[in-house]
Parts: C-alpha cells; sequence; structure tokens
C-alpha cells in the first residue's frame, strides 16, 4: 500500500516511466513490487493494467537474498474509477491510490481531494478551484 512505502525505500528512483497518459485519471494504484532489474520494463501479473514504473539508478542494490529489486509499479484494476465510473470507487479510492499528479522520482505521491474522488474542500471553492485541476 501506497501508505506504507517511505521515501527511504524509494531514494534510488531516477524517472518514471508512463505507459499511457495520466492528466485524466484521477489516482493510480502504487506498490513496491520485488523485480529483477533496475530499469527494464516489469512483467505485469495483476488483473487490470500497468501505467507506469520508476527505474533506478546505479546505486540501488539488490538484495542481498532474492537478488531483486524493489521498484514502484503504477497499475489500474477493471473496476477502478477511469473504466467503471459509477462503480465501488465513484466517491473514495483503494488504499493504495494516489493522485499521478503528486509523483516524481523519490517522492511516493499523495492522496487529493480528487483522487478520493470526493467535492472540493470550502477552501478551493472560496479561491474558485474546480476540477479538473
Amino acid at each position: 500500500m501506497s501508505s506504507l512505502i517511505t521515501e527511504d525505500e524509494i531514494c534510488h528512483e531516477i524517472e518514471l516511466v508512463w505507459l499511457e497518459d495520466t492528466t485524466d485519471l484521477d489516482y493510480v494504484r502504487q506498490s513496491l513490487d520485488r523485480l529483477p532489474t533496475r530499469r527494464a520494463k516489469p512483467a505485469y501479473h495483476r488483473d487490470g493494467r500497468m501505467v507506469g514504473y520508476a527505474l533506478l539508478g546505479p546505486k540501488a542494490k539488490p538484495s542481498r537474498s532474492s537478488g531483486t529489486f524493489r521498484r514502484r509499479v503504477f497499475w489500474l484494476l477493471p473496476h477502478d474509477r477511469d473504466t467503471d465510473a459509477d462503480g465501488v470507487y465513484a466517491s473514495g479510492a483503494p488504499a493504495e491510490a494516489i493522485d499521478p499528479r503528486t509523483l516524481a522520482p523519490a517522492r511516493k505521491g499523495r492522496k487529493t481531494e480528487r483522487s478520493e474522488g470526493g467535492p472540493p474542500s470550502s477552501a478551493m471553492q472560496e479561491l474558485g478551484i474546480t476540477f479538473p485541476l
């Protein structure tokens, strides 16, 4: 889950690779996967689709026991809001979901009102800020 990812676990990221445009995505799911390389496109074995992944720099060390690297993978499931707007996540979002606009290499990202599917806060309304940002 994204709330369990700490910045020291992703400090060796040098780039995020997006496989699709995230402009219209309210959220993406993120996880730390054990992968055999620092930079190659990872295999994807979940339902749904992979929308992006992180590349690691040369200082990233593999696990001593498995020889794998922990890298972030960004993904969506078939019942997520982007494909099922009136479904289970019409409001709210999965625990591992974060707003892709808040992501950067070595920065874990965060939830926003947009990613949670909620209405704008009173502060946003007072400032005249509307979705989509």
